[in-house]
C-alpha cells in the first residue's frame, strides 16, 4: 500500500492527465459504440445489438445530410472570413503602435468574455434594426464575427514569437515587401493561422446558440439534432457524430506529424 501511495505521489500529473482525457473522450466514444447500434423506433438511448445499418445509410432520415451540408458550408465560408480578416488584424496589433491600440485588443477579447446568448440577443437586435432578413447570410456573419476573436489570439501569439531579424534578412538580400511575407513571414506564422481555422470551424460548425437566434427558418446540423432530440434522436445522428470526431483526430494528428517531420528535417544533423 506505501509503495501504491508513493508511486501515486510520483505520477499524480500523469494520473490526473489521463483521467482528465478519459472525462473527455468518454462521450465521444459512447457515439461510436451507438453509431453501431441497431435502429429501434424514435428513441435510441438503450443497447439493442450491433447493426451497421445506419452507417450504410447515414441520409435515411430526412434532412439530416441537407443541415449537414448547410453547417460545413456555413462553417467554411466563416473560416475562411474570418481567418483572412484575424490575420490582418493580428499582424497590425503585433507589429504596429497606433491610436487606441488597448481598445481594439479589449473589443477582440469581448466576443469571447461575453455570454453566448447575450450576444445572440445583440446580433438579433442588430439585424432585426437594419432591416435584414434572418437566413444563411445572417447565421455567417454572426459566426464570422464570434470566430474572429479565437482567429486573432491564435495567430497574434504566433506573431509575437517570431524572430523579425529573419525578415531583416531577407530585406537585406534584396528581398521586395511582398516576397518577404510570402517566403518568410507566412511560413513561420502558417502554424497558428492553421490552428486559428481549425478552430474557428469547429466553433462554426459546432454553434447552436447564436445559430438559433440569426437562422431564421434555416436549420443547421446542431439545430437538427437539438429538435430531433424533442422528437426522437436517429442512429444516423451518432454516425455523424462519429465521423467528423474520426476525422478532426486524423486532422490534428497529421498536423502533428507534418510539424514534427518539418522541425526534424530542419534541425542541423548531428556532427
Amino acid at each position: 500500500m506505501a509503495s501504491l501511495l508513493a508511486w501515486l505521489r510520483r505520477h499524480v500529473a500523469v494520473v490526473a492527465g489521463l483521467f482528465t482525457l478519459a472525462y473527455l473522450i468518454l462521450p465521444n466514444i459512447v457515439v461510436m459504440v451507438f453509431s453501431f447500434n441497431r435502429p429501434a423506433g424514435k428513441f435510441n438511448y438503450s443497447w439493442q445489438e450491433f447493426s451497421t445499418e445506419a452507417w450504410r445509410n447515414p441520409c435515411g432520415v430526412p434532412d439530416l445530410c441537407g443541415s449537414l451540408t448547410l453547417s460545413l458550408r456555413l462553417a467554411l465560408w466563416a473560416t475562411l472570413g474570418a481567418t483572412v480578416l484575424g490575420t490582418m488584424i493580428a499582424f497590425a496589433l503585433a507589429r504596429y503602435r497606433f491610436r487606441a491600440r488597448g481598445a481594439v485588443n479589449a473589443l477582440i477579447f469581448l466576443p469571447m468574455a461575453m455570454p453566448e446568448v447575450v450576444m445572440a440577443a445583440s446580433l438579433l437586435t442588430l439585424f432585426l434594426n437594419l432591416g435584414a432578413e434572418l437566413g444563411p447570410l445572417t447565421v455567417l456573419i454572426a459566426h464570422t464575427m464570434f470566430c474572429l476573436s479565437f482567429v486573432v489570439v491564435a495567430v497574434k501569439a504566433r506573431v509575437l514569437t517570431m524572430d523579425p531579424r529573419l525578415e531583416e534578412a531577407a530585406r537585406d538580400l534584396y528581398a521586395g515587401p511582398v516576397q518577404t511575407f510570402l517566403r518568410v513571414t507566412l511560413p513561420i506564422a502558417a502554424p497558428g493561422i492553421a490552428a486559428g481555422a481549425l478552430l474557428a470551424f469547429a466553433l462554426s460548425f459546432d454553434d447552436f446558440i447564436i445559430t438559433n437566434f440569426t437562422s431564421g427558418s434555416t436549420v443547421t446540423f446542431p439545430m437538427f439534432v437539438w429538435g430531433s432530440a424533442q422528437r426522437g434522436t436517429p442512429v444516423q445522428i451518432n454516425v455523424i457524430g462519429t465521423a467528423m470526431f474520426v476525422i478532426a483526430v486524423l486532422t490534428v494528428v497529421a498536423g502533428q506529424l507534418l510539424a514534427d517531420r518539418r522541425k526534424k528535417n530542419s534541425a542541423p544533423s548531428a556532427r
